[in-house]
């Protein structure tokens, strides 16, 4: 039986904060963080675990409330003008076992209350990482092609993510590839809706979403030298 994981609780709460971003009103309404959000956030990981599995043995969904695939609330303030706490959305990445933590391909979600979104690929990768996906496209063209013209990708993701203005440097201006060689990061993403994520059914549409995008994910996994 379909099972609902969020509520509207879930967003009430991420509203709140983003009126309330402050450690003592966190403090006071943490309750309410670990009951509407965590928790489900956690259950919907642990139960998506055997389904990504089904995409991809290789890649990990982790349900533990420290150091898994969800995404701490708590802000890294050290190098940010903005000095508010909290983020104001939920996420979660779930990435190759053997992949270097966001610098390799994972599949995301984030849920606030701005929007609903899901990622596939790689963001803001280190510099070898997009020499080795841009070498990939250049040493096979055709597949990369296929990838990301896959009807079922092209119909769920639209390609996004940052561009060079000029051709990068040590490839050919020329090429007919040259649009995507110059992609700094390699990503698609999709958005669903407030009801779509606290209906009994999201679980299936963020599934199918993500196999949708096997062929791309699988590219990006082999660009960088590991299996998928």
């Amino acid at each position: 039986m379909a099972q609902r994981y969020f509520t509207p609780r879930f967003f009430e709460f991420f509203e709140e904060l983003s009126r309330n971003n402050n450690r003592d009103w966190f403090a006071a309404n943490k309750p309410r963080y670990e009951h509407d959000v965590r928790e489900p956030m956690l259950a919907f990981i642990a139960d998506f675990a055997p389904r990504l599995r089904k995409i991809s043995d290789r890649y990990v969904a982790d349900p533990r409330p420290t150091g898994g695939s969800m995404m701490r609330i708590y802000r890294n303030l050290r190098f940010s003008r903005d000095k508010t706490p909290y983020h104001t959305n939920a996420s979660a990445a779930f990435g190759h076992r053997d992949g270097a933590h966001f610098n390799s391909p994972s599949f995301y979600l984030s849920l606030s209350p701005a929007e609903a979104f899901a990622g596939v690929g790689v963001w803001h990768p280190q510099a070898d990482t997009v020499a080795k996906i841009r070498d990939a496209i250049v040493a096979h063209p055709s597949k990369w092609m296929s990838a990301i013209n896959d009807r079922k990708f092209k119909a769920r993701f639209d390609m996004m993510g940052d561009m060079l203005s000029r051709p990068p440097k040590g490839y050919d201006a020329g090429h007919p590839m040259i649009e995507d060689l110059k992609r700094k990061d390699f990503v698609g993403g999709t958005q669903f809706t407030r009801k779509e994520v606290c209906s009994a059914e999201f679980m299936d549409l963020f599934s199918k979403a993500c196999a949708s995008s096997a062929p791309f994910m699988k590219f990006l996994t082999e660009a960088m030298g590991l299996k998928w």
